[in-house]
């Protein structure tokens, strides 16, 4: 019976094609509103939090207050102490960097100058282009190697030329640094521009530039299997008391990623609501249509009464076409929004990205709205009497 009353709305929504069409219409739009707003917040999410987590989702920065009284207690040795006393850690970086100027024959640029340990690359996630990154005896020796940010090698250098040639760089006075290496492009993320920055050995920069025990700030390692969330408030812990929690600033990928996810869900939560109420409009107009619908097939209904179909089983046939109407609408609005969003994310860039839990609610959400606004219909049809239904004109 259900299959046959399938059937029997399919050929009533044949019989009266532009009427089906304008009740689609509203569940159609409805359902491509909620799975577009949906796939754009998911597709919006990733991008964002792909980018926080680009320098590594395991990283955990740490940044001393700058003032001299707590830069005192930040120096090489408190890495040390970061690393022995919270577990959990693989390693953990000092750097110091400032702003400088370079020059290689006429060309001068401005850029940021990082005095960054030999192993740094590894740890954040950063490969390079051409040539190598320095060593750890370039290190020890506080040699005058310099590796180049993209962007600075492609200013410096348009013809690829950058490494085996020295650049000048200006602190007090110029000095020739050897250029070793040129990196790959990379986003800016927790870490600073990257492509902009050019990288000197850390003993390097703090004879040439700082001359202080003091550190900028920690680039801290997570092991694998740790959770950075949790390692940040234990690192937050120690900090606390042994420095003082005025003394520093913390920031972690991992809370910034899962911030940025709870804001994009909650507003695309809140967009794709806005967007049901366009449903429940559609479904007002699925119940008119199908009130239109038992009022033209009065004399049918008095019929197949007079036959002996129960109200049980006209009020099936009713209902059942409503869900018919609302569930087609819901998948052609589904194919829709998939197609919208897709567009969309092209169009920003995103990484395309389907929310399956928006198009299975909106399928669900359809049918419910079809049930719901199909039973007044098919409570009325199921109530006319045989006699007045046969003599209706």
């Amino acid at each position: 019976m259900f299959f046959e009353n399938i059937k029997l709305a399919l050929r009533s929504m044949r019989g009266n094609k532009l009427r089906t069409i304008l009740s689609l219409l509203g569940i159609i739009i409805g359902v491509s509103s909620v799975v577009t707003i949906l796939n754009l917040g998911d597709s919006a999410k990733n991008s964002i939090t792909g980018s926080i987590t680009s320098s590594g989702y395991s990283n955990i920065y740490v940044y001393p207050m700058p003032s001299q009284k707590y830069q005192e207690l930040f120096d090489e040795l408190f890495a040390l102490d970061i690393k022995n006393n919270v577990s959990g850690l693989d390693a953990v970086l000092v750097q110091n960097s400032s702003s400088t100027r370079i020059r290689y024959l006429q060309k001068i640029k401005n850029a940021s100058i990082a005095g960054v340990e030999s192993v740094y690359p590894k740890f954040m996630e950063y490969n390079v282009a051409e040539g190598s990154w320095f060593s750890a005896d370039d290190n020890i020796y506080k040699r005058q190697v310099v590796v180049l940010g993209a962007d600075i090698a492609k200013d410096l250098f348009p013809s690829g030329d950058a490494v085996g040639n020295h650049i000048s760089i200006f602190r007090n006075q110029s000095k020739k640094y050897l250029v070793v290496g040129v990196m790959e492009s990379k986003d800016p993320t927790l870490g600073g521009s990257y492509n902009n920055t050019i990288y000197i050995p850390y003993n390097t920069y703090n004879q040439r530039f700082q001359k202080t025990r003091g550190v900028n700030s920690y680039v801290i390692k997570v092991s694998d299997g740790q959770d950075p969330q949790l390692v940040s408030k234990d690192i937050e812990t120690y900090l606390n008391s042994t420095v003082g929690d005025n003394a520093y600033s913390l920031m972690s990928s991992a809370t910034l990623a899962e911030m940025a996810s709870s804001i994009t869900k909650t507003l695309s939560t809140f967009l794709a609501a806005i967007g049901g109420i366009s449903l429940l409009v559609g479904g007002i107009g699925i119940m008119n249509i199908m009130l239109v619908s038992v009022a033209e097939r009065t004399k049918e209904i008095g019929i197949r009464k007079a036959l002996g179909a129960s109200p049980r089983t006209i009020k099936g046939q009713f209902l059942t076409e409503a869900i018919t109407l609302t569930s087609i609408g819901g998948i052609l609005g589904i194919l829709s929004g998939i197609g919208i969003s897709k567009i969309v994310t092209n169009i920003a860039g995103w990484k395309f990205s389907i929310s399956v839990n928006a198009c299975i609610l909106s399928v669900v959400f359809s049918m419910v709205v079809g049930i719901f606004f199909g039973l007044y219909p098919a409570a009325k049809a199921a109530k006319l009497n045989p006699i007045d239904s046969l003599n209706y004109e």
